[in-house]
């Protein structure tokens, strides 16, 4: 069974003619982690919504766990975590507070708090009123609240944004590790270096319809130039020499500037998902 499964899904806001969805058809594994990329307004976070059974009367088919999200209940968010990319909470409260409420909230056994926050490095934090909290930590303390569940699958919206590099990257080791656990997330982002780090496939998705499916290995091998770049000093300044990497092996020229120069880096030469997107789509993530 799919974790999620989408199939001919139109959906346009009330009062408007224009689809924002256009025939959106994908799907994703159990134990995967998907990325949604795609420029404001491409229509991330409408999938995003009808998927977590905030926006009705779309068109077509839309499963989530095995289930019709259109005959979905309560005790379907006993499921899903999920964190919005501007997080909302009690100001007045505690982080501790904020997460006791929301876990009464659950028929089910949730997570323990304490561990959360403290593997988000939050612990310190934890009876200190949100309020005084910065943007960074909120976003963090959001991730907590996805958490608190035991959620099936995670619907993260840009859950890097704002956060220092240290905490950007645990962030990212949280994510895998629940991901460790055979459990399914939805990453809707702008940020391509966050989805070349930790999604298993990406979709690029323009003007509500989706122009590419696949792993980002596969795309930047795909996207590349099948050559090596070799930085080395000679004579005192910097040099570069660009080589073909079928028959490198055998290329004198590349094995002689091996032994005799001092080399500084060498990098093959694959795309980047921002430079993909860009070549595909002929816009920019912004």
């Amino acid at each position: 069974m799919d974790a999620i499964k989408i199939k001919d899904l139109y959906y346009s806001y009330p009062g408007t003619s224009k689809n924002t969805l256009k025939k959106l058809t994908f799907s994703l594994s159990r134990g995967e982690i998907f990325g949604f990329l795609g420029p404001s307004g491409a229509g991330k976070t409408t999938t995003q919504k009808i998927l977590i059974g905030i926006l009705k009367n779309y068109r077509g088919e839309v499963k989530v766990l095995g289930r019709d999200i259109s005959e979905i209940n309560s005790d379907f968010y006993e499921n899903i975590g999920v964190a919005f990319e501007n997080p909302s909470f009690y100001e007045r409260f505690t982080a501790l507070e904020n997460l006791s409420y929301f876990a009464s909230l659950y028929q089910k056994e949730t997570n323990p708090i304490l561990p959360l926050l403290s593997g988000l490095n939050l612990e310190e934090f934890a009876n200190m009123r949100v309020k005084e909290y910065s943007k960074g930590m909120k976003v963090r303390l959001n991730l907590c609240r996805a958490l608190l569940p035991q959620p099936e699958i995670l619907f993260l919206d840009e859950p890097t944004a704002g956060l220092d590099p240290v905490n950007a990257s645990r962030v990212k080791e949280i994510i895998r590790s629940f991901q460790e656990k055979d459990k399914t997330v939805f990453l809707t982002t702008h940020d391509m270096g966050v989805a070349e780090d930790i999604c298993d496939r990406v979709a690029f998705i323009i003007d509500g319809q989706i122009c590419l499916i696949d792993s980002p290995r596969k795309l930047k091998l795909k996207n590349g130039q099948k050559k090596v770049l070799v930085e080395f000093v000679s004579h005192g300044k910097g040099q570069t020499r660009e080589f073909l990497l079928q028959g490198l092996a055998d290329n004198r020229e590349f094995l002689d500037l091996l032994k005799n120069y001092e080399i500084e880096t060498i990098h093959t030469q694959e795309a980047s998902l921002a430079s993909i997107f860009i070549n595909i789509t002929g816009r920019k993530l912004v």
